[in-house]
């Protein structure tokens, strides 16, 4: 440790990184019905206690209101995203929830504990990735990853996190020497060497290529799986559909939508599609009378089908009944992009003026 000592001040002085967040407890995926996530709310019910606990949070810098009024709650073993334009008091939020930032108003816990009055506790069971940081460059991968885990009681598997990551190769590089999607793998390393409770990551796949930023998800969500809640901030919303099983849209400062990602999206439009090509003629009375159906269109030969609910579900059995095969089957439904365009105005990425992030 006494090696490290020096290097460890300068790399943490940086603002690199925090350590990490504590472990909490999840539904493994292997025990959701049908192979897919529980239901939040079913894996909230049964949880414990919440790992994040924030009320009525408010920062300011000066006339600049950054966080006004937010509030939420993270349950153990869930992955929570956080979206927003560029600007919108993301990153505020999230650094206030670690103790980076001190707030102006409101309360936070993590498991329990305040990030401004249990410090060490926090960064006992917290890890975290922000959305920049820097090591001294002549500092080796390795170094850094070692002098990390030399943190912390029970750390992970170095060589695990490295290998999911392609670092495994990289262990005596200079930091300098590393690209900037490398750096960013590290720092998601660094974020989770500590086997954290609770791992805050802050744009996690920003500068990677597409196969590396699908093997990071991997990672996530195996992460998860053996118990790590995790508070996501991302603008991808294919990442966030991916992995989040909660989703808070913040535009301005403020919370404007809580949901799961496919709630979110329905409330771009509301509206499904359904276009078939029908086995045999039928009446529209037929696909009309369903409550999900509210418009049916033709096409030459093609039916499309508009409504809501399980749609798609609902036409295919009605036709079934009726003896009539749906051929050609092509779906169509409003997504998280869709939502965020319809919510804030904005597509992902697009700065919000005049604000801070």
């Amino acid at each position: 440790m006494a090696r490290y000592g020096a290097r460890a001040d300068r790399a943490l002085t940086a603002g690199a990184h925090v350590s990490e967040v504590a472990k909490a407890r999840r539904e493994s995926r292997a025990q959701a019905q049908g192979g897919s996530r529980p239901a939040a709310g079913s894996r909230a019910e049964a949880a414990s206690m919440s790992a994040v606990e924030i009320s009525h949070l408010r920062k300011a810098y000066g006339p600049l209101v950054a966080v006004d009024d937010v509030s939420f709650s993270v349950a153990e073993g869930e992955i929570f995203g956080i979206l927003g334009p560029n600007g919108a008091g993301k990153t505020t939020t999230v650094e206030c929830a670690i103790g980076l930032r001190s707030p102006d108003s409101g309360t936070i816990r993590l498991m329990g504990l305040d990030p401004q009055h249990n410090k060490a506790q926090i960064h006992q069971v917290t890890g975290v990735q922000l959305q920049s940081g820097a090591f001294p460059p002549k500092l080796r991968v390795g170094e850094i990853i070692d002098m990390y885990r030399s943190f912390y009681h029970h750390p992970a598997d170095a060589g695990e996190l490295t290998g999911a990551l392609g670092l495994a190769d990289k262990r005596q590089s200079y930091y300098r020497s590393l690209s900037g999607g490398q750096q960013q793998r590290l720092s998601v390393v660094l974020a989770l060497i500590g086997g954290p409770k609770i791992a805050v990551l802050d744009e996690m796949t920003t500068g990677l290529d597409p196969q590396a930023r699908r093997d990071a998800w991997e990672l996530i969500e195996h992460v998860r799986d053996r118990g790590t809640t995790v508070l996501l901030v991302t603008h991808f919303m294919e990442e966030a559909e991916r992995l989040c099983d909660r989703v808070a849209l913040i535009d301005s400062g403020r919370i404007i939508a809580l949901d799961t990602p496919a709630g979110l999206a329905a409330q771009a439009t509301g509206a499904k599609s359904v276009r078939f090509l029908p086995s045999a003629p039928f009446d529209d009375s037929l696909l009309a009378r369903l409550p999900e159906v509210t418009a049916i269109e033709h096409e030459g030969q093609h039916i499309t089908v508009t409504g809501t609910g399980e749609l798609a579900t609902a036409v295919i059995v009605a036709l079934h009944a009726a003896g009539i095969e749906a051929q050609d089957v092509r779906t169509d439904a409003s997504t998280l992009e869709d939502a965020f365009v319809h919510l804030t105005g904005r597509h992902p990425g697009e700065a919000q003026e005049g604000a801070q992030a």
